[in-house]
């Protein structure tokens, strides 16, 4: 009778025993001190490099919180659950690392284009160039559109791996922070204290986040499966030292057009499909108020400093930033 009461009493405590597991925060030991993991919250910034590749591989990244308190997400660049907004259930990390080999295999092998290959490529997914370009205009797939009036899908993927490459990157190398910030926003989504989430470290400097979702969901220009629903900004302050920079380097600009050079270098608003574009097409946007502009990436995320940037692109950064990619500027 007793025996039988213990395995009644464990039948019914087991699901309790196991929820309680499941609560337990993961952690990671880096130098030897052990941190939990995201929702554990820290008073001081923890002792890890931000963001962070441990020797399997997974990645995290310190989220800092509205009311200034240190978090550690996991923010592993991988190719996960699908990602289907239109199907409720389906929220996964996507196919994070897929490059569009088919279509570009220079891209696949080395994360740079062809530029050869492209001035060749003629469909994009199956789907002609001209329909792409065409269904990314302002007012076709979305209000705002993919790309301005005077640019193509070409001239843009052309211009960017340009950039990329200009600045000793790949496009994996570039996408990469973009993911980490979709991941952390993945990371938080059903968490009712999502809008805490304030920032994140990164490379040595607080970024600012704000991320918010749509009413529905933005279709993608080309024939695959990637979706749009979050609306991402990304912010970071220049540094006195940065600032006094560019006025010498760019005393000819007019007080607004420094304006738009010190916000292009410290400020992105885009979406999610941003990353995916990067990764598998080398497409970030063309120059509308949502492209994901690889030097900004590289300013906003500590990639390069504006020092460096500055002489990468000879003294000109305001015009790499605001020249659209047309096709008279590109061939």
């Amino acid at each position: 009778m007793f025996n039988a009461l213990k395995i009644i009493l464990m039948i019914l405590l087991c699901p309790l025993i196991m929820s309680c597991q499941d609560e337990v925060p993961e952690q990671i030991t880096y130098n030897g001190d052990t941190y939990e993991l995201y929702p554990v919250l820290f008073d001081e910034m923890p002792g890890i490099p931000s963001p962070l590749v441990m020797t399997d591989s997974r990645e995290f990244a310190i989220c800092q919180t509205l009311d200034g308190k240190y978090t550690i997400i996991e923010v592993t660049v991988e190719n996960g659950e699908t990602l289907d907004y239109s199907q409720k259930r389906l929220w996964g990390a996507g196919r994070q690392l897929y490059v569009n080999a088919v279509d570009f295999p220079t891209l696949a092998e080395t994360g740079l284009h062809s530029e050869k290959e492209l001035r060749q490529t003629d469909t994009i997914t199956g789907k002609a160039v001209s329909d792409i370009t065409r269904n990314a205009r302002p007012m076709a797939f979305s209000g705002t559109g993919f790309m301005a009036e005077d640019e193509n899908i070409i001239s843009i993927i052309v211009g960017d791996n340009r950039f990329v490459d200009r600045m000793a990157f790949t496009h994996p190398d570039i996408v990469r922070p973009l993911f980490h910030i979709f991941n952390i926003i993945r990371a938080v989504k059903n968490d009712n204290k999502r809008g805490n989430i304030g920032g994140v470290v990164y490379n040595g400097r607080k970024i600012f986040l704000k991320f918010w979702g749509a009413k529905g969901w933005q279709e993608s220009i080309f024939n695959d499966e990637i979706q749009g629903y979050w609306q991402i900004e990304m912010r970071r302050e220049l540094s006195e030292e940065e600032e006094t920079f560019l006025a010498k380097r760019y005393p000819d600009l007019t007080e607004k057009e420094m304006a738009v050079l010190t916000v292009k270098l410290s400020y992105i608003h885009t979406g999610e499909m941003a990353a995916f574009y990067g990764m598998r097409y080398g497409f970030y946007e063309g120059h509308t108020d949502y492209r994901a502009d690889p030097i900004s990436i590289a300013s906003v995320f500590g990639l390069r400093s504006i020092e460096d940037l500055d002489g990468t692109f000879e003294n000109d950064l305001y015009r790499a930033l605001t020249d659209h990619f047309t096709r008279d500027i590109i061939y």
